[in-house]
């Protein structure tokens, strides 16, 4: 890897270069090193409530199949036929008893084992317990379902000690969650461009009408953001005499948080709740390229209860309101970086500055040189 970021420059404040951002053999580091060495988050567990309900995930070109098998376990898999290697699932959720290729109709159950391939009795010797879909790790991690292309990698519980309790704490519905929103929106901006936005506060006073909205509803001077190694946190709490959210009276609804609660988990997935709405969002910044990516926004609302006009308000501010001005803001940040005038920035990290400070976003550069670096 020829672009570097040396200790000096670290030392002194200097941010993550501008190459890192665009490189193609940084991207190709990235994609060994932190993507198919990671923890992606895939679905909640009530999106496989039943056997023969699955998810469908891609991680760059690699694509994950995650079933409920017949025996109630939450299995994953390459998503991949064991004949020929065709894709085997494109649709992003579904229902299916057994899992057939398209192609030539091999057949395996949830569980992954073969059940059936035309023709194969007249091959000699042919085994079906040799040729079952190959395996993915899964785990389940404060009820959402998370899978690993590295089949070494530390849980995802032992990869953010304590997280799960935090997520409890803020979000007393997460178990009885149920699906009723996914976007996926194409940007073309590299994954961290999205991520930095995300972890600082800095921008709220500053890139535009719809962060002041935001403002307006949290005490932003108790807005905190705090590192935890694999994992960081940044809350905001409510703000004192608010009547209004979104254009919409408080009086009558619920809520999952009063507060601005946001939880993000290594290398690219939040999980998270906007003040007085009775959702939870997750948002999982998925790389395509060196300088695009795609969006995956999540909503789910409590199952058996009806959203209230302010959630219904709080989902549309965020589809067609702050996400639209967030993105505008990671395209713009994009083009910069391919500046000749601009080869590294500084963060604005000291004293006094707390809800303001870019601390986040140099321990993500941390985490992602170290990671690359290794």
């Amino acid at each position: 890897m020829s672009v570097q970021w040396s200790d000096s420059e670290r030392a002194a404040g200097r941010s993550l270069p501008a190459a890192y951002f665009y490189d193609p053999s940084v991207f190709e580091r990235e994609r060994l090193r932190i993507f198919f060495r990671s923890w992606h988050l895939v679905a909640h567990v009530n999106d496989l409530k039943s056997p023969g309900d699955f998810v469908t995930h891609n991680i760059l070109e690699q694509s994950v199949l995650v079933t409920r098998s017949k025996g109630g376990e939450i299995r994953a898999f390459h998503n991949v036929c064991q004949h020929r290697g065709n894709r085997l699932i494109d649709a992003p959720r579904g229902h299916t008893p057994a899992i057939t290729c398209a192609y030539h109709a091999w057949t395996y159950a949830l569980d992954g084992k073969l059940r059936g391939a035309p023709r194969t009795e007249c091959v000699q010797g042919f085994d079906k317990s040799q040729h079952s879909l190959k395996p993915v790790r899964v785990e389940v991690f404060a009820a959402f379902v998370f899978v690993n292309l590295d089949p070494d990698a530390q849980s995802v519980a032992d990869m953010a000690p304590g997280a799960e309790a935090v997520i409890r704490q803020h979000l007393p519905d997460l178990d009885r969650l149920t699906l009723i929103e996914q976007v996926d929106v194409p940007v073309p901006a590299n994954w961290k461009v999205i991520q930095e936005n995300s972890i600082e506060g800095y921008h709220f006073d500053y890139s535009g009408p719809v962060h002041k909205q935001l403002v307006k509803l949290i005490d932003f001077d108790g807005y905190t953001l705090e590192a935890y190694d694999k994992y960081w946190t940044y809350i905001g709490p409510p703000q004192k005499n608010v009547t209004h959210a979104y254009g919409v009276p408080l009086a009558n609804a619920r809520w999952q948080t009063d507060g601005f609660f946001n939880i993000g988990l290594w290398p690219n997935a939040t999980i998270y709740a906007f003040p007085y709405s009775d959702v939870v969002g997750t948002f999982i910044m998925n790389p395509t390229g060196p300088e695009s990516s795609s969006l995956r926004f999540g909503y789910y609302a409590v199952e058996g209860r009806p959203l209230s006009d302010l959630t219904r308000a709080c989902i549309r501010w965020m589809n067609e309101e702050l996400g639209p001005e967030d993105i505008r803001l990671n395209i713009s940040n994009q083009k910069g970086l391919r500046s000749l005038g601009f080869s590294q920035g500084r963060y604005l990290i000291g004293d006094g500055l707390n809800n303001r400070s870019e601390h986040l976003v140099r321990h993500f550069h941390e985490l992602c040189h170290a990671a690359i670096s290794s």
